[in-house]
C-alpha cells in the first residue's frame, strides 16, 4: 500500500516515462539527421579517438575508487531520501553553472577544459544520489545502472525507447550485460552523448557569450540529469516494492 507521498512521485514517475516514450518530433528527427551525416564526415580514425578518449575519462570518474567510500542510506522513508536528493541536486546544478561560465569565458581552449570537469560533476552528482536511494555503488552492477542513467538523459529521443525498456527490467537485463566494462559498446554510448551536449553547449565555444552559454546549458543539463536519476531510482524502488510485496527479496 503506497502512501500518499508514493502516490504522488509514482504518478510523476509514470508521466516521465510517457515523455522517454514518445516517438521523436520533427525537429528531434532533423536534428538527428544532421548529428548523423556530420558524423559521417569524421574519418573513422577520428571516431576511433574520441571514443577512446570518453571512454577512458568516463571509466577512470565511473569506474574508479575515488567515489565508491559513500556510505549508503537506508531505513529512511522515500520522501526524506529525495529531500536530500533535491538539495544534492541543486548543490551541483550550482557547481556546474559556475563551471559553465568559468570554462566559457575562456573561448575555445577554456571551452575543451569543460568536457572532463563537467563529466566529474554530472558522475560525483549520480554516485550520491545512488547512496540516497540506498544503492551500493561499490557494485560493479550499480555502476552499470549510472551509465544507463547517462544514456537515458544524454540521447536521442530515438534511442529513449530501447535505455529504458532496459532500465525497466534492470534486474533481468543486467544479467546479459558484460561482466567486463571494456566490452560495452562505448561508441553507441559516446556518439550519443556527444550529439546530444554539442547541440546544447556549441555556442559555448564562441568568446564573449560563451559564459552565458555555458552556465545556461550546464545549469539544465545538470537539473535534466537530477530528474532523469529521481525517476531511474523511483522505478528501482517500486520494483522493490513490488517484489516485498509478492514475498520475494529486495536484493
Amino acid at each position: 500500500m503506497l502512501n500518499t507521498y508514493e502516490e504522488k512521485v509514482y504518478g510523476e514517475m509514470e508521466g516521465w516515462k510517457r515523455r522517454m516514450l514518445k516517438d521523436p518530433s520533427v525537429s528531434n528527427l532533423f536534428a538527428k539527421r544532421i548529428q548523423t551525416k556530420m558524423n559521417a564526415l569524421i574519418p573513422e580514425k577520428i571516431h576511433y579517438l574520441i571514443t577512446l578518449t570518453i571512454e577512458k575519462m568516463v571509466k577512470a570518474v565511473l569506474f574508479g575508487s575515488k567515489y565508491t567510500s559513500l556510505a549508503v542510506k537506508r531505513e529512511r522513508s522515500l520522501q526524506l531520501r529525495e529531500a536530500y536528493v533535491r538539495r544534492i541536486g541543486r548543490h551541483y546544478k550550482n557547481a556546474a553553472t559556475i563551471e559553465g561560465a568559468v570554462t566559457g569565458a575562456g573561448g575555445i581552449l577554456m571551452g575543451l577544459a569543460d568536457f572532463p570537469a563537467f563529466l566529474t560533476i554530472k558522475i560525483k552528482l549520480l554516485f550520491e544520489i545512488a547512496t540516497l536511494y540506498g544503492f551500493d555503488v561499490k557494485d560493479y552492477k550499480e555502476r552499470l545502472f549510472i551509465l544507463y542513467i547517462f544514456k537515458i538523459a544524454f540521447c536521442s529521443q530515438q534511442k529513449r525507447k530501447e535505455v529504458l525498456i532496459s532500465m525497466e527490467n534492470w534486474s533481468a537485463f543486467v544479467q546479459r550485460l558484460p561482466s567486463d566494462v571494456d566490452h560495452f559498446d562505448w561508441r553507441d554510448f559516446q556518439q550519443e552523448y556527444r550529439d546530444y551536449i554539442d547541440l546544447a553547449k556549441m555556442a559555448q565555444l564562441i568568446p564573449v557569450i560563451g559564459a552565458v552559454v555555458g552556465a545556461v546549458a550546464n545549469n539544465k543539463l545538470t537539473e535534466q540529469l537530477t530528474i532523469a536519476a529521481m525517476n531511474s531510482y523511483r522505478m528501482r524502488y517500486f520494483e522493490q516494492l513490488k517484489r516485498l510485496e509478492q514475498g520475494g527479496s529486495d536484493n
